[in-house]
């Protein structure tokens, strides 16, 4: 079943800069699909437009079957940005309790989480206390805690230590056996390559190529091949 669906998407922060060029993006339930291509191709733009944070200037988006402006959409999906602001008056324990709350649910206690993520001891902490790789975790144990339909993670695994990446991905891998869908964008081709079923690559506001990791890494050796081959004939 598709619980992500995006279509023909358009989106311009003024006239004649137009971000996004009818832009289809789509996920699975069971799918982690990868979404790549370099900056200013209008990843986080199009990331945007799917939670209502920009208005869609032209297509359709569904989340889990509801419009994407709806309550319900919200509900049933979860975002995390590339950057890693949380309200720093809060400890890592009140944050993910109100990020439960917003959703109308009850947090199953994090502490296994955090000691698992090496931040065992600190779940009471302050956020401001807690370093740059320290919060970008606490977001993604709000995604591992929340389990919603539709994930979309936005370079939040930038920063994190080697451990943790491995175990997120692991988690990541459980959260898709259960039939959610996951959005990665992140420029860690090797990641998408082990855990991704599909990639969408995005560069200049249009998608490039749509398919599932094996058939692009069959077709061009490996994703950085794909993505920097192309990056190299559109500069000559």
């Amino acid at each position: 079943m598709t619980t992500l669906d995006a279509r023909s998407i358009d989106y311009a922060y003024e006239p004649g800069v137009q971000v996004l060029h009818g832009v289809d993006l789509s996920a699975a339930s069971g799918e982690v699909l990868g979404l790549v291509g370099p900056n200013g191709s209008g990843k986080s733009t199009l990331i945007q437009v799917l939670f209502d944070l920009l208005a869609a200037q032209g297509g359709s988006v569904t989340i889990d079957g509801h419009p994407h402006t709806s309550t319900a959409a919200k509900d049933a999906s979860l975002y995390l940005p590339s950057d890693d602001y949380l309200p720093q008056f809060l400890t890592g324990r009140e944050y993910l309790g109100l990020v439960a709350q917003l959703y109308g649910t009850r947090a199953d206690d994090p502490s296994d989480l955090f000691a698992r993520f090496g931040m065992q001891g600190r779940l009471d902490d302050l956020l401001e206390d807690y370093s740059h790789g320290m919060r970008k975790k606490t977001q993604l144990i709000s995604a591992l805690t929340m389990r919603r339909p539709v994930t979309v993670i936005d370079e939040t695994l930038n920063g994190i230590d080697v451990g943790s990446l491995r175990l997120c991905e692991k988690e990541l891998a459980h959260l898709r056996d259960e039939g959610g869908a996951i959005v990665l964008c992140t420029h860690d081709f090797a990641l998408l390559e082990r855990l991704a079923d599909r990639v969408v690559f995005l560069d200049l506001g249009r998608v490039v190529a749509d398919d599932t990791t094996a058939a692009l890494v069959a077709q061009h050796g490996s994703l950085a091949t794909m993505v920097f081959d192309h990056l190299d004939s559109a500069a000559r």
